[in-house]
């Protein structure tokens, strides 16, 4: 029966995708939606039986791969890390389903939209019960496939193919890495399943390999090619730029790519190889700064960013940096507790703002609207508790998560502990201001809208208003039900063996005896941050506009993202089109299509020229050429036989 949890999703995708125009469009919603709703009731049947119930079982369904020394089956494995993950998944998912009957309800190709939304969540749920590498990967680039069908789901507009094509070669440069990462642990593992090599891993502590001519610890360099994976799927700086032009698709396809699927498969990965990462301290370091680094940078991005959804993706790459540096420094369950409740507030900010858009018909600047709360009630208040979640304020869910995880990183007692645990002190001040930036732009003061677009500006459908509802629901409560089962006094016997720490990297428990004011630090930002917000767009209006022409400077490098797409464009895009028009035509035109075939027609066309030539039509002209050829003929016969 559990099994069904993954294979629902697929075969809801594959009647919408086969079927939708005998089904139409109501047929393929409901074709999906269905199964959709029972994976998730199904989900949490599984939490509480395999997550609260201590009942962890991998379902071997058949012999997968059987090549040599390679031997593989699919199974699904079903422990507390797994459990956790495929509730997330289907409830969040179901909810988006739910939203997309009314948000797409007017777009002319909804059995595709329907079908694709479904396939991304069965490749997420494949990824998340693998049972080893290869199955792993299998969901892991079946997740970067969907993401560009959806991402370019509006293929008729060149931003959302530019779009969908640089999300998935950023993220091939990230996979290059993970799959270095998956080969390197069949040549020093000599297997691909997950329990043979945790069994293994500690017998690898020390030993080297030799790579070009120098001697690298072996886990350390594989620990850092899997990272490598993890930062193109979550977003994390250096592979980050594909996450915010992903806001070109649909904005279900946002909330589902950006909420509790896609960008966490890489905090997850971490997680689920904690076994092997606790063993490789280097490559653990690495993931704190790039964590640490990554919260930052996109915190001080969504300041200036003016599309709704677009602050919303940098939040979401700000969140996952601190995902990351908990898993940095071994608070492997703070790190998923935040992914948990950040899938429930995150996805209510995309929605809400898909509603906000739905509203004011496809309007998406912030500077085009103010004064909408009284137009969507509903709406504004359920945003009102997302950023509530977002900047940690008591008792939120995302106050019991992302304070555990500044609380574990300032408890690891490091430089790069504590690197992290000021930087994410800035970046949760950061948070809670543009989140209240976008709530006051968008909702309150007067209205700087069209006066035609705000006359019509309206509220969403029940179809639309419900999931948001009980994405709420989730924002509130989600914090502080599992705060004693994910890092609390119930997490070791709650994560069993799912998850592995060794006891000197136990900052979990560290982090409850952390002192009182590193406890209270990020309530207090969050409240200066919320104020400051306040302050600059209510009380005076025209501060962040005089602000922004003293520091232009500074706020040009924040609005156009650090210039990481300026610079990869010269770094690489360029030479690489300047190298790919040298080839087409110095190479491939001039030397292979010169030389051969273009070569051999132009020689083969001069000669027929040539001979053409001789071709005159005169009579004399024939005899003439006749009778040199009988003087040749008859000189040659007397020479031979002198000869």
């Amino acid at each position: 029966m559990y099994a069904l949890v993954v294979f629902l999703p697929l075969i809801g995708s594959i009647i919408a995708g086969f079927g939708g125009r005998r089904l139409g469009d109501r047929g393929a919603q409901l074709a999906t939606v269905i199964p959709m709703l029972a994976a998730a009731i199904l989900s949490i049947v599984i939490f509480f039986d395999v997550a609260l119930g201590g009942n962890p079982q991998t379902i071997e369904l058949f012999r997968w791969i059987d090549v040599g020394a390679l031997q593989l089956n699919w199974a699904i494995r079903l422990d507390t890390l797994s459990a956790v993950m495929i509730g997330v998944v289907c409830v969040v998912s179901s909810m988006i389903h739910v939203y997309s009957i009314g948000y797409m309800a007017h777009d002319s190709s909804v059995p595709r939209f329907m079908s694709y939304l479904s396939l991304f969540t069965f490749f997420m749920l494949t990824l998340v019960t693998a049972d080893n590498f290869v199955q792993m990967f299998f969901g892991w680039e079946g997740v970067g496939l969907a993401s560009y069908l959806l991402i370019g789901f509006w293929f008729g507009r060149p931003t959302a193919n530019a779009a969908a094509i640089k999300a998935f070669v950023v993220n091939r440069v990230g996979d290059f890495g993970f799959l270095l990462g998956i080969l390197g642990v069949f040549f020093a593992f000599g297997t691909l399943d997950f329990d043979p090599v945790f069994e293994a891993t500690p017998n690898l502590v020390g030993e080297n390999f030799n790579f070009i001519g120098m001697d690298v610890d072996i886990l350390t360099t594989l620990c850092l090619l899997l990272f490598v994976g993890a930062m193109g799927k979550s977003a994390q700086i250096g592979l980050h730029t594909w996450l915010p032009d992903a806001m070109e698709g649909p904005t279900p396809v946002s909330a589902l790519i950006h909420a509790a699927t896609m960008v966490t498969a890489g905090v997850f990965m971490v997680a689920r190889l904690s076994p092997m990462y606790e063993f490789a301290p280097i490559a653990l370091t690495v993931i704190v700064f790039i964590g640490a680094t990554t919260a930052i940078f996109a915190a001080t991005v969504g300041l200036t960013q003016n599309d709704i959804k677009r602050v919303i993706a940098y939040s979401t790459c700000s969140q996952l940096g601190y995902m990351f540096f908990a898993l940095g420094v071994s608070a492997y369950g703070a790190a998923i507790f935040h992914l948990m409740t950040h899938a429930f507030f995150k996805a209510l900010l995309f929605l809400g703002a898909g509603s906000v858009i739905h509203g004011m018909h496809d309007e998406q600047d912030m500077r085009k609207m103010g004064g909408l709360f009284s137009k969507m009630k509903v709406t504004a208040f359920v945003m009102w508790i997302g950023s509530l979640a977002l900047a940690g304020v008591p008792f939120f869910a995302g106050f019991w998560s992302k304070d555990i995880i500044l609380e574990a990183a300032f408890a690891a007692h490091t430089g790069m502990g504590n690197y992290a645990f000021w930087l994410g002190i800035v970046a949760a001040l950061l948070t809670a201001f543009y989140s209240w930036r976008l709530l006051f732009m968008t909702f309150n003061g007067p209205t700087r809208a069209d006066p035609s677009v705000y006359e019509h500006a309206h509220e969403s459908p029940p179809v639309m208003l419900i999931p948001l509802v009980v994405l709420a629901l989730g924002a509130i409560f989600a914090g502080w039900l599992g705060f004693e089962y994910f890092v609390g006094h119930e997490r070791e016997h709650f994560w069993g063996e799912s998850l592995f720490v060794l006891p000197i990297h136990d900052t979990i428990e560290a982090a409850h005896h952390a002192p009182k004011w590193v406890k209270l630090l990020p309530v207090i930002v969050a409240v200066v941050g919320i104020v400051m917000a306040f302050f600059a767009y209510i009380m005076v209006p025209n501060l962040p506009g005089i602000i922004a022409a003293r520091l232009k400077a500074i706020y040009l490098f924040l609005l156009n993202k650090w210039y990481f797409d300026e610079l990869y464009d010269r770094l690489f895009v360029r030479p690489a089109f300047y190298l790919g028009h040298g080839l087409w035509k110095s190479g491939d035109g001039e030397l292979i299509d010169g030389v051969g075939p273009d070569g051999v027609a132009a020689a083969a066309r001069n000669l027929a020229g040539r001979a053409g030539r001789l071709q005159s039509g005169f009579l004399y002209h024939y005899a003439f050429v006749m009778l040199i050829g009988l003087v040749v003929l008859v000189s040659w016969y007397l020479f031979a036989q002198q000869g």
